[in-house]
């Protein structure tokens, strides 16, 4: 190893993607991680738990985002707005489109990242039920309002990578909650 540099994490992250795109996922090692970032196995676990969380590391952070937005939403928004709330917050977060798209590639070709990732959708969607509820919003209105608030983001995020390349997450958030919107109020 060569002398330090910075951003260790930012390099096996950038790494790991690079080789799950090019050799898939299950064909890549953490040493060939730690090896292609120019750092030590021994490194990549000190930032990582396995090389499954390399794809969900800023999941953490993105919680954090949704969940203060939620929480600071004004008290008198109804629960759907509070969630919209938070959705424009993760979208102001999510903006690098082509690492998304390859990151997406990387979890649609493989069923345990798949698996991983509703995971993921489901500790959201239960955090926000949560912050919703501390909101005084009772049930079942707060666990409805997750739930369509993740799905909404499912449904944006998957536009937006499937979108041009100027597309912005926000735009498909606002978009996707006013056709959920028209859907719910029409009779």
């Amino acid at each position: 190893m060569g002398r330090w540099q910075p951003n260790s994490r930012g390099r096996l992250e950038q790494a790991a993607l690079e080789l799950y795109v090019e050799r898939g996922f299950a064909q890549t090692t953490v040493t060939e991680i730690a090896r292609q970032a120019g750092l030590t196995e021994r490194t990549f676990f000190r930032y990582f738990a396995d090389k499954r969380e390399v794809l969900f590391s800023g999941s953490a952070e993105l919680q954090e985002v949704l969940i203060g937005a939620v929480a600071g939403a004004p008290e008198q928004a109804a629960p759907i707005d509070a969630v919209a709330a938070g959705l424009d917050a993760m979208g102001g977060v999510l903006r690098d489109l082509p690492r998304s798209r390859r990151r997406q590639s990387v979890i649609s070709a493989n069923p345990e990242l798949q698996e991983r990732e509703l995971a993921k959708l489901a500790t959201l969607s239960t955090a926000v039920a949560d912050t919703l509820r501390g909101r005084g919003v009772q049930e079942p209105a707060a666990t409805l309002a997750a739930d369509a608030g993740i799905a909404v983001f499912r449904v944006s995020f998957e536009r937006w990578i499937g979108g041009p390349d100027d597309g912005e997450l926000r735009r498909f958030i606002k978009d996707s909650l006013a056709e959920l919107k028209a859907v719910t109020s029409a009779s």
